[in-house]
């Protein structure tokens, strides 16, 4: 062990102690960008450095306390000797344990802030304290629990407390118990408690979170830096298991059963996860106590995969892996229940025997995986095929079980909610995974797909499987998954839950067949709401949720109504293309009327927040009207209320589109002449906005310039060239001023008004006369019927009490 010696000069030296080593002092810090090194204490350089001044403040600490040496790890381990390093993190906890005095400098926390004194200021001193860095580290842990003596000072050097004075607060910022902290014995407590006492704290080298963990437990093994935290969690957890039988004399290999899951491909392959491996490592991680995680996701996301994965990358620390009675019967024979058992035969006695087997005394190193528990025996749940899990677990409380569900009614265990891909990325690793196709992260039409299939690792798995056997490229690969959907294997999974569902509620399964003519995104109870009656819509959302095929929509928008649900883009694709083989047109103007009902009018209270959250409805919509997926008869009433929303949200080609489609119908229910209610609303809105802002002002406010373009294009349409160029232009001129000359919108208005100029002056060498208009007339009509107010969509809302 080197020492460090600060001598009157001020100068420091290292000396090496084999044996008799001296009192010392030891350092606890954390690390910044200059510190001072082995080489150049060495050399007699560093002191320019920033971290050359807790080292002088650790020498002249103890130069106080009355030591004559110290230890600080920055300057003295030689780290360019992988066997020093080794042997020094191997005997680091031992080395803080004999030190005499362990100095912790809080680089982040000033005395000058605050007086830990001063009573008034307390409050402020102790937050300083609470979210210092050095709490969060991996390598302190071990600092504050090793040292009998530890005293904490400021980047000042002046000492606030010592581990017993602030021991309230230690214990509650770190969850360390106080046994621990007053030196009790660490093996008086479970492996998986010492564990969680890392789990929020960071190291610099992703290893080190595990091998900083090494004094806790009193085990030894070699560093290897570049295996990765897994792999190195899994050999500390071998050591510990290791110490755990010798201290208790048991011999686990009388109840090894070999296992192999290489038949399994590609979880050499695995991707992302990492997080939630970790989840079930330390969920699983004990001291034979039982243990229990729930895998609860859709079908597709990953479930069965991880939990292979993990069995596969902890094998060596279980005994047994249980899968059939059988081979427990030939490889344990001496377990005398499973000898007069036929696993041929009644298969509640091989239960019972396997039970028993895996409740024998010391045998809870074994590891069941209870994959597919998606019909869970539930209240209300007939279904005959309804399985019971409690009837499959062992007796006594040891060992460790993972479950996979799509249910989310299943209550055992630690929950894990398995959702989709977040990160584009990983979705593109699978792909390259299984395609055998390289270089997939710069590729447009790879992350498009990726996009498409939005983190869903099935579909991900199965897109990749099949461009491995073909020649096709990706671009011609999408196209073909947007036209063969029927053909699809990866949607078995669903059928499965989907009749599971359909035996269950018929409604539920209705529910999922109208919500292909809806958005995938964020359905609600209210925009479904015929009654006053709340039970039927949650009721059966509920039940989908049950299944894995919905979950409640995560949303930062401000809600009016009631929370929305959502489903996964793939399932909706499956819920378009297979539940709905044969459109029905009665459920998409079911859907088309439910968006169009329930757009506010201005005079609703903070409309926009309700219109925002139609757009992506109204655009599922808007794609069915362009397609000819819903028949034009009676809808004019609808499009002109999409068109109107399109509007308002300043989306005025798909305004233009929807209005068009009103025009049309309007003029075959009622004949051309009356097509000028269209107009009549426009001009009310536009009076609206003149009343309101002032007639020269509304070329400021783009609500207005919205619907001064809005009357632009419906005079368009009605020929009336001359009034269309009049509201285009001043449309024009508003967005100029808001926005700019160059913006799209300004261009595309430029190039409106190009056009109109060509057609109304090929009109007027032509002699032809402009149409009359009838706007006078249409605004007498409108103030004296109060067409606005008893317009057929608000009988509709006032007829289905939706308003």
């Amino acid at each position: 062990m080197r020492l460090l010696h600060y001598n009157s000069d001020g100068e420091f030296s290292l000396t090496q102690f084999f044996d008799d080593i001296p009192r010392y002092a030891i350092l606890s810090h954390t690390w910044g960008q200059e510190e001072v090194t082995f080489k150049d204490i060495m050399e007699g350089n560093g002191a320019s450095k920033t971290g050359f001044d807790k080292i002088r403040f650790c020498g002249e600490q103890a130069r106080r306390d009355r030591l004559q040496y110290f230890w600080v790890d920055t300057c003295c381990i030689d780290k360019s000797s992988s066997a020093e390093l080794t042997e020094a993190i191997n005997s680091m906890f031992r080395w803080y344990r004999n030190a005499a005095k362990c100095y912790v400098y809080l680089s982040d926390v000033s005395r000058s802030a605050c007086d830990v004194k001063d009573t008034p200021n307390k409050p402020l001193w102790q937050s300083t304290f609470r979210t210092s860095k050095w709490f969060t580290r991996g390598w302190t842990l071990q600092e504050l629990i090793a040292p009998a003596s530890v005293e904490f000072f400021s980047k000042e050097g002046e000492l606030f407390g010592n581990k017993a004075s602030l021991e309230a607060h230690i214990c509650e910022i770190t969850g360390i118990p106080v046994k621990a902290l007053r030196g009790g014995s660490l093996s008086d407590l479970s492996v998986t408690e010492r564990i969680s006492w890392s789990q929020k704290r960071e190291t610099t080298c992703k290893e080190d979170i595990a091998y900083s963990l090494l004094g806790i437990f009193d085990v030894n093994m070699p560093l290897i830096y570049g295996e990765g935290r897994e792999k190195a969690f899994g050999r500390l957890r071998e050591e510990i298991d290791k110490a755990v039988k010798d201290r208790a004399g048991i011999n686990h290999k009388d109840f090894s059963v070999a296992f192999s899951i290489s038949n399994i491909s590609d979880i050499e392959h695995f991707v992302a996860r990492e997080e939630e491996l970790t989840k079930i490592y330390t969920k699983l991680s004990g001291d034979g106590s039982h243990r229990t995680v729930l895998l609860h996701g859709l079908g597709g996301m990953g479930k069965t995969h991880l939990a292979i994965v993990y069995a596969k990358w902890h094998k060596d620390n279980y005994s047994s892996f249980a899968r059939v009675a059988r081979q427990i019967l030939r490889e344990y024979p001496s377990a005398s229940r499973l000898n007069s058992v036929d696993t041929k035969g009644d298969l509640d006695e091989v239960v019972d025997a396997v039970k028993a087997w895996l409740s024998l005394p010391n045998n809870n190193r074994w590891l069941i995986i209870y994959n597919n528990y998606d019909n869970p025996k539930l209240p209300g749940n007939r279904d005959s095929a309804v399985i019971d899990i409690q009837k499959f677990l062992p007796e006594l409380y040891q060992g460790s079980i993972i479950i996979t569900t799509r249910s989310s009614q299943v209550k055992i265990g630690y929950l894990i909610h398995i959702g989709k891909l977040e990160d584009v990325s990983d979705s593109l690793e699978i792909l390259s995974n299984t395609s055998g196709r390289g270089r997939l992260r710069d590729d447009p039409d790879a992350i498009s797909l990726a996009q498409e299939l939005d983190g869903l690792p099935l579909a991900l798995a199965t897109a990749g499987a099949y461009l491995d056997q073909v020649t096709m490229s990706i671009s011609n690969y999408l196209r073909l998954y947007k036209d063969s959907y029927e053909d699809r294997t990866l949607y078995s999974t669903w059928q499965i839950s989907f009749k599971h569902v359909e035996r269950r509620n018929v409604l539920s399964a209705q529910l999922l067949r109208l919500w292909a003519y809806f958005d995938n995104q964020d359905l609600w109870f209210e925009l479904l709401q015929h009654s006053d009656s709340k039970d039927p819509f949650h009721g059966a959302m509920r039940i989908l949720s049950d299944h894995g095929l919905v979950e409640v929509h995560k949303s930062s928008q401000e809600l009016l109504e009631s929370q929305g649900y959502s489903i996964h883009g793939c399932v909706h694709s499956w819920t378009v293309h297979v539940l709905n083989q044969e459109w029905k047109y009665d459920l998409a103007r079911v859907a088309l009327n439910s968006v169009a009902l329930h757009v506010p009018g201005e005079q609703a209270g903070r409309p926009w927040l309700t219109q925002l959250r139609l757009l992506q409805h109204a655009t599922r919509c808007s794609h069915i009207v362009l397609n000819g997926l819903v028949p034009d008869d009676g809808m004019a009433e609808t499009y002109f209320s999409l068109g109107y929303l399109f509007d308002v949200q300043s989306k005025l080609a798909e305004a233009e589109q929807m209005y068009q489609r009103a025009l049309q119908g309007y003029e075959k229910a009622w004949g051309p002449e009356h097509t000028s209610t269209l107009d009549t609303m426009y001009q009310r809105a536009l009076r609206g906005y003149e009343t309101a802002l002032g007639a020269d002002n509304i070329t400021t406010y783009i609500p207005a310039l919205n619907t001064l373009w809005g009357l632009g294009s419906l005079f368009k349409l009605q020929a009336d060239y001359t009034k269309a160029r009049t509201m285009y232009s001043r449309a024009l001129a508003g967005y100029e001023k808001i926005v700019g000359p160059e913006h799209s919108k300004c261009q595309s208005l430029q190039e409106i008004l190009q056009d109109l100029k060509t057609i109304i002056e090929g009109e007027e060498m032509k002699g032809r006369e402009e149409p009359v208009s009838d706007y006078q007339g249409n605004v007498s009509r409108l103030d004296s019927e109060g067409a606005l107010s008893t317009s057929r969509r608000y009988k509709l809302f006032k007829e289905l009490e939706l308003r």
